[in-house]
Parts: C-alpha cells; sequence; structure tokens
C-alpha cells in the first residue's frame, strides 16, 4: 500500500459528488480510502440542511424528503443509477453477457423503476423516524460515512466485469487500502454514535458480502455500477436498523 495523500480527499469528492475540488486522478485505486471522507462531507452538508429547515419550522416529514433530495444532488444521483441499472441487469438478462449489455443501456427499465421507488420510499420514511426521534444529525453522518467505507471493499475482492468502464478506469485498490477506509469510517463512527458502531458495522459487512456474492454470481466481478449499489442498500438496511 502507498501511503495516504492529502490529495486523495480531492480525488474521492470529485468522484463521488458534485463538489466542485480541483482533483488529480493519477492514483484513484489508491485514493479509495478517501472515499468514507467523501461520505462524511455530503452527509455533513445534508443533515446541516435538515437542521436549517426544522429551525425554520418545516416539518419533519419534508425534512427527511429535502435530506434525500440533498444527497441526490450533491452526490450526482451516481450511486442511484448504479442502483437502477443493476437492479435492470442482474434480473433483466439471462446471461453475463446480456446482464453486462442492460447495465450499460442509459435506459431504465421496470426492475430500476422499482428498485429507486422501493429504496427512495424506505429512505425518506427511515429518516423521518429518525428525525421523529430526536436522533439523526450524527447517524446520517454515520450511514453516508461507513455506507462508502463499503466501495472499497467490493473493488479490492471482486475483478472487473468488463474490460472498459468507471470501475475498470479507476483499478484496484489493494487489502490494505480498503481496511483503511473501513477502519477509518469505524473510527469516525464511534466517536459519534459510540457503541451504536458495532451492530451497524456486522450488519454492515453481512450485507456488504451478500452484494459481492450477488455480483459475482450474476456478471462475474463488479463494476461502478455495482460499487453504487452496494453503497445505497448498505445506507438503506442501515438506516432501517437505526429507525
Amino acid at each position: 500500500m502507498s501511503a495516504p495523500q492529502f490529495k486523495d480527499v480531492a480525488t474521492a469528492l470529485a468522484l463521488l459528488t458534485r463538489f466542485p475540488v480541483k482533483a488529480e486522478f493519477d492514483r484513484t485505486a489508491e485514493a479509495s480510502w478517501a472515499y468514507p471522507i467523501a461520505g462524511t462531507v455530503l452527509g455533513t452538508c445534508a443533515a446541516v440542511l435538515i437542521a436549517v429547515c426544522l429551525w425554520l419550522g418545516v416539518a419533519p416529514a419534508l425534512a427527511a424528503g429535502i435530506y434525500v433530495a440533498a444527497t441526490i444532488v450533491l452526490s450526482g444521483a451516481m450511486h442511484e443509477d448504479g442502483l437502477a441499472d443493476c437492479a435492470d441487469g442482474f434480473w433483466g438478462g439471462w446471461d453475463q453477457t446480456r446482464r453486462l449489455e442492460i447495465m450499460k443501456d442509459s435506459a431504465i427499465g421496470a426492475y430500476g423503476v422499482i428498485a429507486l421507488v422501493l429504496s427512495l420510499i424506505t429512505r425518506w420514511a427511515a429518516i423521518w423516524l429518525l428525525i421523529e426521534g430526536g436522533w439523526w444529525f450524527f447517524p446520517l453522518i454515520v450511514i453516508e460515512t461507513l455506507s462508502r467505507s463499503a466501495m472499497p471493499a467490493v473493488m479490492h475482492a471482486l475483478p472487473n466485469a468488463r474490460d472498459t468502464g468507471l470501475s475498470q478506469s479507476q483499478g484496484r485498490p489493494d487489502r490494505a487500502t480498503a481496511a483503511l477506509a473501513v477502519a477509518g469510517a469505524s473510527v469516525l463512527s464511534l466517536l459519534l454514535i459510540g457503541l451504536t458502531t458495532v451492530p451497524l458495522l456486522i450488519l454492515g459487512t453481512a450485507v456488504v458480502a451478500a452484494m459481492a456474492m450477488l455480483a459475482r454470481a450474476k456478471i462475474g466481478g463488479q463494476t461502478g455500477d455495482v460499487l453504487g449499489a452496494t453503497q445505497q442498500i448498505t445506507a438503506l438496511v442501515l438506516l432501517i436498523a437505526l429507525a
């Protein structure tokens, strides 16, 4: 593992968000340890927006919807796109080649629409419940952080399913880089929500393992869409657990 560099944070932000940062892309795989930091920044911005909304008297249900919309805008809907593409490809194709073709197609099918609708509604409802419960600011930041630490793990664990595409161009991080992403996200989570981190890590590990096995079975490896879908499903499951 090469030593982490400060510029890796800018690389992660440029890859995973719409924040206008100047970044270098000469060590994209090595920079994946900073993916959770991108999640922390995004989650903090969206959580602060909720705080402002509540201070202004916005109802919790609307504030939850604003949070979901903010995370989508700040990330450029990249992960949601991955979820929809995986849903269409994994269950719309009969073999690996056809599944990859469907995932590459910019059109969205029924499976993708259903996956997005169910995901968005469930995320909104879970965040609403967290806001109603009065414990939401730090948990939401943690979820955005932990869910993005899952991406380097899948990048390391699975080979690229195709010879082209975003994931292939980024390269594959080594074990130490993937471990650093998880370790950094775990430490931040412990600082923000304490020992509640432990069951979240256990649950998140199970989700990531299941996603990796599914991707290997369906397309023989990982793509950028698989990484996005992994982030979305991990975040969704952790939100449901906290709610």
